[in-house]
């Protein structure tokens, strides 16, 4: 019998009726039949859940194994069973009351396969109101580890692995804990994993949250059970990470979700006596991953949440997850306090000398948020007009300082242009249920690029702009043109503009995939020359020496008269004919009246300033043009053996003659 490529161990404890479901997804599965492998420990159960798995196990023989075993009071012991019965290259660790997107084994299998990684987390979907980490499904990675992705966030082992690795480090899930037994056994896996993948643009895997409470962390309460597990995860991390930022990015998840649910989910219920004791063994536990260095990975609710819990300040830990839970439930965000250039939440015990708790706990100045819309944005001759609001949310637009800035994006060099601030009465009344207003948070400014860079032009680069956004002495720069007027186009457009320096390329475009503004000076993205297509060669109908050439133009702007078709005779004659200034638009014009060129061949392109554009060839089947000239005859058409480029020969119809006559035999 050949060797599946994965098997799907579930552990099932009075698991009906979920487990019907959950079992029928995996047989349903698109991966091979062949390629798969059910195996279901039967932990005890009481409540029929037994007799479900002996009925699919015969509706479905040879793919899935059903496994009896007396209670073991946890998922570890009958995962391990079945993680000891498989012998697939793949296992997959799937709950009684979950089940699988019909493609997801498939799928995360071609994943680890193509990327030669050896754990596959699949996007989770949470079903009936069950709360799921989901920070690591942005987008997919095929082959990351777990201390460059959010992966660690999800601990969990509902996850593809290599079974050789798991047999390689003898990993088995602990047993004699009550909750968090997945913790270990999933961080180790990521440890020593050559790598991991992540599918985000399928669901995978859809977790219930069962009516009935029987979730093992729902039916598993107190403060107890987690203090129990987290000391062991921090043994870990001090173990296996050596000290620095790879060590404290792991930390960070169980200093701000472990502490978090603890406190907020559990602690909260206690009684005094027990919540005291519970509080000082959580300071003890997570004093060795706390150093002063991970408050810069920590948001400021975050650390006065750490503060308080190491400082074992009982009364007020209870008044902030109260805090907490209001604030949750507001739609209003919390004040800040400015002060000298520096932002600070409005959280509990701010500046409270009882308290004592440092201003730095509640610094926020990096993450002031800020606000922006772009009303105009619009080129004309040499100078960007701009227009729109910018605030700092939750700063009151009092003593304004916004301004422009350019930078230039290889080089680094900065300009900061002053920007004309407009009133903008009742500006979001609209958010925060009207708590915060920003009454003069309009802009206005023009950059002209031959005055920009401190009185001077401005050099050829991509300038990419943004706001200065300052009010009360705080400032926060932010790009601007992500937000956006309908009206106000993202789209490129190329412009040729004269200057006194001489004519310049310019192009305001919007970056992919943020939308935000960009000046391109010089044609470092955006070519002028794919803008002018000379179209077809013809003659005119109303004057039939006049040669006329059309094409069609996308350029924005261009200066006036400039756009002119060059000629040039193999005798060394000159000619250039202007494009008619009636023809400025989406089509363009040019006559050529031939009977005024001298007789060669003549050969062109089209100038615009400083750029050349071949003309098209002539038509094979062109008919001469004919003329008199002094009472002689003369003619013009496509030049012999020119078929790929504009020739016109231009001649007396007797030299022609006279030629023919010698070349006869």
């Amino acid at each position: 019998m050949a060797v599946p490529t994965v098997s799907v161990i579930i552990a099932a404890y009075n698991a009906m009726p979920y487990i019907t479901r959950s079992i029928t997804s995996v047989v349903e599965q698109s991966i091979r039949r062949d390629a798969l492998d059910i195996i279901v420990v039967n932990d005890g159960s009481t409540d029929g859940t037994a007799a479900e798995l002996d009925r699919l196990a015969e509706e479905y023989p040879g793919l899935i194994r059903v496994v009896h075993q007396e209670n073991s009071g946890g998922p570890s012991a009958p995962r391990n069973a079945g993680l000891d019965l498989a012998e697939s290259e793949f296992v997959f660790f799937l709950d009684a009351d979950d089940h699988l997107g019909p493609e997801a084994l498939e799928r995360m299998v071609a994943m680890a396969e193509k990327n030669g990684t050896d754990i596959v987390l699949g996007k989770m979907v949470g079903v009936g109101g069950r709360s799921l980490p989901m920070s690591m499904f942005n987008r997919n990675q095929p082959k990351t580890d777990v201390f460059n992705s959010r992966v660690y966030w999800a601990l969990n082992p509902l996850k593809l692995f290599r079974r050789e690795l798991l047999e390689r480090h003898a990993l088995r899930f602990p047993t004699g804990l009550p909750i968090g037994e997945d913790q270990p056994f999933t961080a180790l896996a990521y440890l020593h994993a050559s790598g991991i993948s992540v599918i985000a643009d399928y669901d995978c895997l859809f977790c219930t949250l069962r009516d009935d409470g029987g979730n093992i962390t729902v039916r598993t309460t107190g403060s107890e059970p987690r203090l129990r597990f987290l000391p062991h995860m921090v043994d870990l991390l001090m173990e296996n990470v050596p000290p620095g930022p790879d060590r404290d990015h792991l930390a960070h998840r169980h200093l701000t979700v472990e502490v978090t649910e603890l406190l907020a989910g559990h602690l909260v219920h206690e009684p005094h006596p027990q919540q005291e004791k519970a509080l000082a063994r959580l300071a003890e536990i997570i004093t060795p991953l706390w150093h002063e260095g991970m408050s810069d990975r920590l948001s400021a609710m975050a650390r006065l949440r750490l503060h308080l819990v190491r400082h074992q300040m009982l009364d007020e830990v209870l008044e902030l997850m109260k805090f907490e839970k209001e604030l949750a439930d507001s739609r209003v965000s919390t004040p800040l306090l400015i002060d000298n250039g520096r932002a600070y939440a409005r959280y509990p015990f701010l500046r409270d000398p009882a308290r004592a708790v440092p201003d730095a706990i509640y610094d926020v100045t990096d993450k002031v948020g800020t606000r922006h819309h772009v009303s105009r944005a619009e080129l004309r001759g040499t100078a960007l007009h701009l227009a729109g609001h910018a605030y700092l949310h939750r700063v009151a637009t009092d003593d304004v300082t916004t301004e422009l800035v350019l930078r230039e994006r290889g080089s680094g060099t900065e300009f900061r242009l002053p920007v004309t601030h407009t009133a903008t009465p009742g500006l979001g009344a609209d958010a925060d249920e009207g708590q915060y207003t920003y009454d003069t948070a309009g802009f206005k400014a023009a950059v002209d690029i031959t005055t920009a860079a401190d009185g001077k032009p401005l050099d050829d680069g991509l300038w990419d702009i943004s706001l200065a956004v300052g009010a009360q002495g705080l400032s926060r720069e932010v790009r601007i043109g992500s937000k956006r007027a309908e009206d106000v186009s993202g789209q490129a457009s190329t412009r040729v503009v004269g200057t006194p320096e001489g004519v310049r390329a310019v192009t305001l475009y919007t970056t992919k995939p943020h939308g935000n503004f960009t000046l391109d000076l010089g044609e470092k993205k955006h070519r002028v020359q794919p803008h002018l297509k000379p179209g077809t060669v013809r003659w005119s109908a109303s004057a039939p020496t006049e040669l006329q050439i059309t094409g069609q133009w996308t350029l924005g702007a261009y200066p006036d008269g400039p756009l002119t078709v060059a000629l040039s005779s193999d005798s060394g004659a000159t000619a250039a004919f202007p494009v008619s200034p009636a023809a400025h638009g989406d089509r363009f014009t040019a006559r050529v009246p031939v009977s005024d060129l001298s007789p060669g061949v003549w050969r062109g392109e089209l100038r615009l300033s400083g750029w050349s554009f071949a003309l098209p060839p002539l038509p094979k089947d062109l008919a001469p043009a004919k003329w008199r000239r002094r009472a002689l005859p003369w003619y013009a058409k496509p030049a012999p053996g020119a078929d790929q480029q504009f020739a016109l020969l231009v001649a007396k119809t007797e030299l022609v003659r006279a030629v023919s006559g010698k070349l006869k035999p």
